[in-house]
């Protein structure tokens, strides 16, 4: 048995140097890839006489409108007002957070995010003390619905007292009973 090599082919001429229908695709394209540059240049130059530059076409972009809520959540984002939104919002959901009886009487006031207080005013000093009793569960409840440590301490404000009123038989620079008794 004998096992015989293949004898070695000789190069192709064709193989060598592209032929005339090849080197018309490759003329073909280099022509469409000026023309296309050239285009470019001058539809760049067109919308720079214009005053325009990028024009909204059919595929979505950054110019294109969005809808509001989106349009708040991204200003929300890029300014960093989570935690004050976040707040506002149990503001606004605070008699399912306390419950309708509790909500009637105390209403939250204002958020101090630097030393993370709420400041609750109640109409009545019982109102006031029910709700001192109830604020470390509602200040656990809070950071719950908020993220951890967003409220610190509910600061709780009782009633005013009556105003202060001038009258007749009132004394030029006296502060009233105050001053009779201490």
């Amino acid at each position: 048995m004998t096992t015989e090599e293949p004898a070695p082919r000789k190069p192709d001429k064709g193989a060598a140097e592209p032929s005339g229908v090849d080197l018309a695709r490759v003329a073909l394209r280099a022509a469409r890839e000026a023309a296309r540059a050239r285009g470019d240049v001058a539809r760049q130059k067109k919308q720079a006489r214009r005053g325009g530059g990028l024009r909204s076409g059919a595929h979505a972009d950054g110019r294109d409108p969005m809808a509001l809520g989106a349009a708040i959540n991204r200003l929300i984002n890029e300014r960093g007002w989570e935690t004050p939104a976040a707040v506002g919002g149990v503001m606004g959901r605070w008699p399912q957070i306390v419950g309708e009886d509790l909500a009637k009487h105390c209403v939250p006031q204002r958020y101090d995010e630097d030393e993370r207080v709420l400041s609750v005013s109640c109409d009545s000093t019982a109102w006031a003390t029910q709700l001192r009793l109830l604020a470390p569960a509602l200040v656990a409840r809070l950071n719950e619905d908020l993220g951890h440590g967003t409220v610190r301490l509910i600061k709780v404000n009782g009633p005013a007292g009556p105003a202060r009123r001038y009258g007749p038989l009132r004394a030029p620079g006296s502060s009233g009973p105050g001053d009779t008794y201490g």
